[in-house]
């Protein structure tokens, strides 16, 4: 579990190979620096900068980004070495801000290698501090921890490199200083848009646009509404998730990364436009894109390019620019929905003002106060929508081009990259489980992706207390459409893994879900047939919890190769159909134990479950419920983003009419899992 850390609070480093990964409000450059035992620095030689990225254990970025990593292997780390400080600091000379103050919140997360997420901090309470100490990393009685720094400073790196004991300090800050800004001057092409602080914001927005987190006004939009928080919330009944984290903020760390709340709305003038774009867009223009796709004059904007986002692979790219858009729809929608709560204020304001008046209220005098308002107000709102439909027909260009480029398992069914699926030979990064659209525009969905290994278990909900798409359905056709989802996002989860490393058992106490699991026991990408009476659900919960018992232990005591050899160590999903049917309370004990324990040792629960079969358990099943991602074999509206809070409908991935993919891609994984035990 992530460790949110505040300033001075420490963590122990269960890994000697991590990533820190760093997002911010505005480009930042990244320095490392070694020290001895009482953190002085010995010389320019233990110093990581972007003119000089490499020391022995640590590796920083060459250029100011919003989006940082720090490459760290403490073993290579020099034993003379006691400490590691990761340092962050505001460009000079390129136009950006002068203070951390002006910018939002940074956000570092210590990571392992595969993405898990170790600690967290966000750097608040900076004001007039252009460079902070970030996190330090220090070696204790031969283990490495990590704790939450936060010092900043206001003289900026020279006065940092000072305190730290660094000789020529002013001198060396400002040759880091102008290779950097000798960097950026070069390298970056012509930005999309010409804002100061170097952020990407979308090509036609005017040259006033504002930091994130203000309004062209310089106020924050009231409208916007408090970000989600931190965590999950329940999302059962009318209560939307939260929707799992974006990159840089795994589930459980603040919201955006931040610390505090997005831009809403421009209230000040007619003109001015809020920069509603996240950090971690990339901030430089794309790849110049062949001659087919360039502008045909100058005014014209650039069109999309699939990739447009910091990584280190097209696949890190795409899942990148993934989350962007669906922040940038959040912000552009939250603007647009704040300036109309702002329009229809304004109107009551000056009608009230008005009117307040009794002679006012007779006669021609009130209708014509009433007409001024509201033709104000229809102004305000068409201005607002204008600039909505402008910015999301930039995102359905966007869409347009980034979704046939998609690999497997971020696509839809009907994407063509199936027609030549292969099994891979390396988990991807995450798994796509459904569309989210906002009902500004329908027709523009995100892609839904989650990270894997799945950090939380599914609960398709073939209930019909939720939307009005599931009250068209009756009972029956509503669990059979909602096991058929979870065959489907079974057939994804297999089709994502290499051979031999994701293993599926299936409970279906009653064996009323034989129709929909015949694509899965037809192909033999079963190891045991689904399980069925009391008997079948006590056997398969009872080998799950023994195997979550052993890892533990093994884990626990550091002795992983201690492990009995025929214990399947591949990651496992357990779907459980129309619980609590079939369980009893040693067995929903069992189940819960699961759900909370089994996914950090591999271990993952997909219950298909009508909240309201299980209500004689009462409260019992509320952890149970909340520990859950709660999606729906229909539309449904219940998810909710982590930065404004906006009610997202969650549609569910269907397979076109007729189609044959689904068989042909479990058939290939059974082929390849038999050729794996050969």
């Amino acid at each position: 579990m992530t460790a949110e850390l505040v300033r001075g609070q420490n963590h122990p480093l269960p890994d000697s190979r991590l990533e820190i990964r760093v997002t911010a409000g505005a480009p930042v450059l990244a320095c490392a620096t070694l020290g001895d035992d009482r953190g002085t620095v010995l010389g320019v030689e233990w110093i990581a900068h972007p003119g000089s990225p490499t020391l022995p254990g640590i590796e920083v970025s060459r250029q100011a980004a919003a989006g940082l990593r720090f490459h760290v292997d403490l073993e290579a780390v020099p034993d003379r070495a006691h400490l590691v400080h990761v340092l962050l600091a505001l460009p000079e000379g390129v136009g950006g801000p002068s203070r951390f103050g002006t910018t939002a919140a940074p956000f570092a997360a210590v990571t392992a290698t595969d993405g898990t997420e170790i600690a967290s901090f966000t750097i608040t309470g900076l004001e007039a501090e252009s460079a902070v100490v970030a996190l330090e990393l220090y070696r204790r009685q031969g283990a490495w921890k990590v704790r939450a720094v936060g010092q900043g400073y206001a003289g900026g790196l020279a006065e940092l490199f000072g305190d730290q004991g660094v000789p020529q300090a002013r001198e060396f800050a400002a040759g880091i200083q102008e290779a950097v800004a000798r960097h950026m001057a070069s390298a970056i092409q012509a930005p999309l848009t010409g804002t100061p602080d170097g952020v990407r914001v979308r090509s036609d927005r005017s040259a006033t646009a504002t930091q994130p987190g203000q309004s062209a006004a310089g106020t924050t939009g009231a409208g916007a509404g408090a970000a989600a928080a931190p965590g999950v919330t329940p999302g059962t009944g009318g209560t939307p998730h939260q929707l799992p984290g974006t990159p840089g903020q795994q589930p459980g760390g603040p919201a955006d990364g931040q610390g505090q709340q997005p831009a809403a709305a421009s209230h000040g003038t007619a003109g001015g436009r809020v920069n509603y774009t996240h950090p971690r867009r990339q901030n430089t223009a794309p790849p110049t894109p062949p001659p087919t796709t360039r502008p045909t004059s100058p005014g014209q904007a650039p069109l999309p390019v699939a990739g447009d986002a910091t990584g280190w692979s097209m696949e890190e790219r795409l899942y990148n620019q993934v989350w962007g858009m669906f922040e940038d729809l959040a912000r552009a929608t939250a603007a647009y929905r704040s300036a109309v709560d702002f329009a229809e204020s304004r109107m009551d304001q000056e009608l009230d003002r008005v009117l307040s008046d009794p002679r006012s209220r007779i006669g021609g005098t009130g209708d014509a106060a009433r007409e001024v308002a509201r033709a104000k107000r229809d102004q305000l709102t068409d201005q607002a929508r204008e600039a909505l439909d402008r910015d999301l027909g930039q995102l359905a260009a966007e869409s347009g081009v980034v979704e046939p480029a998609l690999p497997p398992a971020y696509a839809r069914w009907d994407n063509p990259v199936w027609q030549a699926y292969r099994v891979p030979m390396d988990t991807p990064m995450a798994l796509r489980l459904g569309d989210l659209h906002l009902p500004e525009r329908t027709d523009l969905r995100i892609p839904m992706l989650v990270r894997l290994p799945l950090e939380r278990g599914l609960w398709i909900d073939s209930g019909r207390s939720g939307s009005e798409a599931a009250l068209m359905l009756d009972e029956g056709q509503l669990r059979k459409l909602a096991m058929d989802n979870a065959v489907d996002h079974a057939a994804r989860l297999l089709a994502a893994y290499p051979p031999g490393e994701f293993t599926v058992h299936v409970i279906d106490a009653a064996g009323s879900a034989a129709m929909s699991l015949a694509p899965l026991v037809g192909a033999g990408v079963l190891n045991q047939p689904p399980a069925s009476g009391a008997a079948g659900v006590s056997a398969v919960l009872a080998k799950l919890t023994q195997r979550v018992d052993l890892v533990q232990m093994a884990v626990r005591g550091g002795a992983a190769d201690s492990l009995p050899p025929d214990l399947d160590t591949a990651e496992q999903l357990l779907i459980v159909n129309d619980f609590p049917h079939g369980f009893d309370d040693r067995a929903v004990t069992q189940l819960r134990y699961l759900a909370d324990e089994g996914p950090a040792v591999g271990v993952h629960l997909m219950m298909v479950a009508d909240r309201e079969d299980a209500s004689a358990y009462g409260p019992v099943l509320d952890p149970l419920w909340r520990s859950l991602l709660r999606i729906t074999p229909v539309a449904d509206d219940h998810l909710a983003d982590p930065w404004v809070g906006h009610a997202w409908t969650f549609e569910p991935l269907t397979m076109p009419p007729g189609s044959q993919i689904l068989r042909r891609v479990l058939e290939q994984v059974a082929e390849a899992r038999r050729a794996w035990r050969r």
